[in-house]
């Protein structure tokens, strides 16, 4: 994985668990306004609002550089619409991440075990 995708997925995870918390306080603040008079619906409403645009922007970012298919980018679009399911989307983000980390880990091992020791001699 190259830096520009390792970023890119960094950011959208970076968003998904702030969206996924504005998106449960808004549940609230909804309930809390119709049971009493508390009213933060305006305020949380823009909060999640402006966080879900981000979430969407860097998805579409995500989903360009990391080359997923077509259902996984879907499951990660239906995370961030579901209550509590950037927190989902986070954790698996990270467990990519983290295998591609592996991964990249394992061919650099690989690439110095098959270079062969130059000493200068001809072969023939």
């Amino acid at each position: 994985m190259d830096l520009k995708t390792a970023s890119a997925l960094r950011r959208l995870r970076l968003v998904s668990t702030p969206e996924a918390v504005s998106f449960l306080l808004l549940l609230v603040c909804s309930v809390l306004k119709r049971t009493t008079e508390f009213n933060a619906v305006p305020v949380m409403g823009a909060v999640h609002g402006a966080l879900f645009v981000l979430y969407v922007i860097f998805w579409l970012d995500a989903w360009n550089r990391a080359r997923w298919p077509l259902g996984r980018a879907a499951l990660y679009f239906v995370l961030s619409v579901l209550p509590g399911g950037g927190f989902y989307a986070d954790r698996l983000l990270r467990r990519e991440a983290e295998a591609s980390v592996i991964a990249a880990r394992a061919r650099a091992e690989r690439s110095k075990q098959t270079e062969r020791p130059r000493t200068g001699a001809v072969d023939a």
